[in-house]
């Protein structure tokens, strides 16, 4: 089970949101460099960006704070990265700049030849994002919810070639509320490649229902509020993971 910490930026800053509002932003840290190397020390075997900015501009946004953190961690671990990326350009920029993983969610729902276009150019390096409310994915930074449904989608998705999928819910992103496991297993069970959680994970109790869930598909989780809170100690957390369920991919 690989738990992956999160740095959502925006306006250079590492900040969390509540259920994606950018009017509701936390700011964390004027360094997400720092903040990178402080996840890497505490034993992060990947990390997970988002350029929030990115995510409703359709293009990204907050290129000198990405580098900064590319830089710092100097290919120690893998990172991935999602907002704003709405073209193959941007992909192979990412992807030569060092970043491992590029995760594409609006433009996976709504330019799905983009998608595959995607896949067969970079193969084993494309993530989807799937961020859905009561089962319906949402789109442009979770400002549109369409028609959608997240399960039969996914399966379009895996078909593509995509080699993981985040699944958001978006009702309980930042609200340290638990994670929706129910609906996390029935996205797991639909399809074959590796479902990662996200949204909503609060304390140690969320690992444990985690590790529970990993014979169904779920291999790891991306933390956020939780671990800038202080509810979840992230050594700890992963231990625990690994004690479990065993250790996640790198």
């Amino acid at each position: 089970m690989l738990l992956i910490p999160a740095i959502d930026l925006k306006d250079g800053h590492c900040v969390r949101l509540r259920q994606g509002d950018l009017g509701d932003a936390t700011v964390f840290s004027d360094d997400p460099a720092a903040m990178a190397l402080q996840w890497l020390d505490q034993g992060a075997r990947r990390l997970h960006l988002v350029d929030l900015n990115g995510a409703v501009a359709g293009r990204p946004r907050n290129r000198a704070a990405i580098e900064a953190i590319v830089d710092a961690l100097d290919d120690d671990i893998p990172i991935q990265i999602g907002g704003g990326i709405r073209d193959l350009d941007t992909v192979e920029d990412y992807l030569d700049s060092g970043i491992s993983y590029v995760i594409i969610g609006t433009a996976a729902v709504k330019d799905p030849g983009f998608l595959s276009d995607a896949c067969t150019a970079f193969p084993g390096h494309i993530i989807v994002g799937l961020d859905a409310r009561d089962g319906k994915v949402a789109t442009d930074g979770w400002s549109k919810l369409t028609r959608h449904d997240v399960l039969d989608l996914a399966t379009k998705l895996e078909d593509q070639g995509v080699e993981a999928i985040i699944y958001t819910d978006i009702g309980r992103d930042g609200m340290l509320s638990g994670v929706n496991i129910e609906a996390t297993v029935r996205l797991a069970q639909q399809v074959r490649i590796p479902i990662f959680a996200s949204g909503g994970v609060h304390g140690i109790d969320d690992i444990r229902a985690l590790c529970a869930a990993a014979g169904d598909g779920i291999e790891g989780a991306i933390l956020g509020r939780s671990l800038y809170e202080g509810t979840l100690d992230f050594a700890q957390a992963q231990a625990l993971a690994d004690t479990l369920c065993g250790g996640g991919p790198a």
